[in-house]
């Protein structure tokens, strides 16, 4: 099997990146998303004056980013040489492959509609394409190696 080092400093870069990335587009698409998602602004707003509750919500956002960027730089080095052009391209296929397709199922049993599958997926998309980027890019490995 193979060897994978894993850079922590890109895989850190790459996930502050998609927190950020994350916090600009639902704040773009943040009207559309409340009605695809059947909220209002007023449940947001109320939601968002409990800091344990915000805490855990960003918590858990920034370290499934890092485990994002972590096995996405996994999938770039097994897939051949490092770049960012096949961190973006693993990124897409991965995400046409389990994310878009998974969503869909999903969704077309919730009756959900197009646009909030497109707001939602759109964002997966894009994210890890980001992520898939930065990690592929980064051509300094750390010691750390999974085998």
């Amino acid at each position: 099997m193979s060897r994978f080092r894993l850079n922590w400093v890109a895989i850190l870069v790459a996930a502050i990146a998609s927190f950020i990335f994350e916090a600009l587009w639902f704040s773009l698409f943040m009207n559309e998303w409340l009605i695809g998602i059947g909220r209002t602004m007023e449940w947001l707003t109320s939601a968002a004056g409990h800091p344990v509750t915000n805490a855990v919500q960003y918590a858990t956002a920034i370290l499934c980013s890092i485990i994002a960027a972590a096995v996405l730089s996994i999938c770039i080095q097994a897939s051949g040489e490092q770049t960012a052009r096949r961190g973006i391209l693993c990124a897409a296929v991965i995400w046409f492959g389990f994310i878009a397709t998974g969503w869909a199922k999903e969704y077309i049993f919730e009756v959900r509609t197009l646009q909030i599958y497109a707001i939602n997926t759109g964002y997966a998309l894009i994210d890890l394409m980001l992520i898939g980027a930065i990690v592929g890019a980064w051509k300094k490995k750390s010691t750390a190696a999974l085998s």
